[in-house]
């Protein structure tokens, strides 16, 4: 089973639109993706699905949220990488991705060192249409 991590803005991708952020979250939702997260994640996931500007219905971001709870795998420990990284608030996704030995999908690239397991949703589906 293919593992992931998905950054907040593949979320916020996914509900606005049916590329392929939308496709990884169908793939998680359908149980054909393996989804780790932590706390922080899921809290860093509240708050931004729910920010006004976003206009996403409570119940469309809870349905979501539930799936990647019941879905997915709650990360408890990690350690805290020692990494640079250019935004410290995405430490966590780098951090439970790497503790996990999953993919990282995010489409800031920019905000992440550059390491193999770390793709944006385009490449990520085309990596996993390769080996499925």
């Amino acid at each position: 089973m293919t593992k992931v991590v998905l950054d907040t803005n593949v979320l916020v991708s996914a509900l606005l639109s049916n590329g392929p952020p939308a496709v990884i979250t169908d793939l998680v939702a359908e149980g054909k993706l393996t989804l780790f997260y932590n706390d922080e994640i899921i809290g860093e996931y509240w708050d931004v699905l729910r920010r006004k500007k976003f206009k996403f219905r409570s119940s469309q971001v809870s349905r979501l949220i539930d799936t990647i709870v019941k879905a997915g795998i709650a990360v408890m420990d990690t350690l805290l990488s020692v990494i640079p990284m250019p935004d410290e608030n995405d430490r966590k996704f780098y951090d439970v991705a790497k503790v996990s030995s999953a993919f990282l999908i995010t489409g800031n690239l920019k905000h992440f060192p550059q390491e193999p397991f770390i793709v944006n949703s385009s490449d990520f589906l085309k990596l996993y249409l390769l080996n499925d």
